[in-house]
């Protein structure tokens, strides 16, 4: 039995937390997010053996690319860290710690032969085709040749994406035997099985389509943490499936709140106007204290309530316990319009 073999969640677990309790978010996303691991890397016989061990972190493709410039230092800072920790552990050694991407077995952004848009298209007049047969509209003769070529159509951009088809008919006439075998009595009833079978998969295939991203300002603000941090929201908005996953896209969104605010305000800079000093963590009071400083004046309101509005629309969302893709997606065009309001009053917009 190895001891720290043993202990390798306990230990990264502590590591991260130490990170996170110190504010510095690379290293606590790199043990957070990664996928590591502690291994024997060698074996000193010196002063009656010691065992050299070597933490290794496999992250996601997209954290790896936002803090590529920063690993050196990154693997410093937990190898630091983690020697603190081994000294509990009798003739043990840390040498090295390292942070590498995830390998992918597909290439992102790859040209599919149906593209998202047709996907949907296609999924959205499947389904309604279907509502519209077993509801007393189309007759089956004349629409199921067109039918089965959208659903060849349909399962082949779905295979290509590794999503899975729950619409388990090929063609109206096994549609129409479930329909009228009495599980499915009245129309509305039959509206409804159709929107359970489509529905999240139609939301799924729009979640991929906001990976097309077209904003105003193409480069990122300069402030590390806040870049690193509005890369993850995407990617997260992009991957998520479940309610869960839509959460996460929101406890992310108000760590970025807080990241950004604290690249901007300085309380010596920016008084608050109430007499409570905000904490470190309170993005509405130090928010609402820098736009007040940096752009004073009833000529200026406009633009303190439209700040204003993007944080409280951010928080709001942040904080519902129910989550799906539309709460998420509006969550990360919230909290990207209060980066992209701090970034342009603080000057980091503006032109050379």
């Amino acid at each position: 039995m190895d001891p720290v073999i043993d202990d390798t969640r306990r230990i990264i677990a502590t590591l991260a937390n130490l990170f996170r309790r110190e504010k510095l978010a690379a290293e606590f996303q790199v043990l957070s997010q990664g996928t590591c691991s502690i291994e024997v890397s060698g074996y000193d016989n010196w002063d009656g053996g010691t065992t050299i061990y070597g933490i290794y972190c496999r992250v996601p493709l997209e954290l790896y690319s936002n803090i590529e410039l920063e690993i050196k230092g990154i693997e410093q800072s937990i190898k630091n860290k983690a020697e603190t920790l081994f000294r509990s552990y009798s003739q043990s050694w840390i040498d090295e710690v390292i942070v590498s991407p995830e390998l992918t077995e597909d290439i992102q952004g790859k040209a599919y032969r149906t593209t998202h848009e047709d996907l949907l298209n296609n999924l959205e007049l499947q389904k309604n085709l279907m509502v519209s047969v077993s509801t007393g509209g189309a007759r089956i003769q004349s629409v199921n040749t067109e039918y089965q070529a959208r659903y060849s159509e349909i399962a082949e951009g779905l295979r290509e994406r590794n999503l899975d088809n729950p619409n388990p008919f090929a063609d109206l006439w096994q549609w129409y035997g479930k329909w009228s075998d009495g599980s499915l009595p009245t129309y509305q009833s039959r509206r409804e099985y159709l929107g359970k079978m489509f529905d999240p998969l139609i939301e799924t295939v729009k979640g991929m389509k906001s990976q097309i991203i077209d904003p105003v300002f193409d480069d990122p603000t300069g402030w590390v943490r806040v870049d690193r941090s509005m890369g993850e929201i995407k990617l997260r908005l992009a991957q998520a499936t479940t309610e869960e996953q839509y959460q996460g896209v929101g406890l992310l969104a108000r760590e970025t709140l807080i990241s950004v605010v604290q690249a901007v305000y300085d309380p010596e800079l920016h008084p608050s106007k109430e007499d409570i000093s905000p904490s470190k963590t309170d993005a509405k009071r130090m928010i609402g204290a820098y736009i007040s400083a940096m752009i004073p004046g009833k000529s200026n309101e406009n633009i303190r309530r439209h700040a204003r509005a993007s944080l409280g629309l951010a928080n709001d969302l942040t904080h519902r316990r129910t989550a799906d893709f539309r709460l998420a997606a509006l969550c990360a065009e919230a909290t990207n319009a209060v980066v992209n309001v701090l970034s342009v009053i603080s000057g980091r917009r503006d032109r050379d």
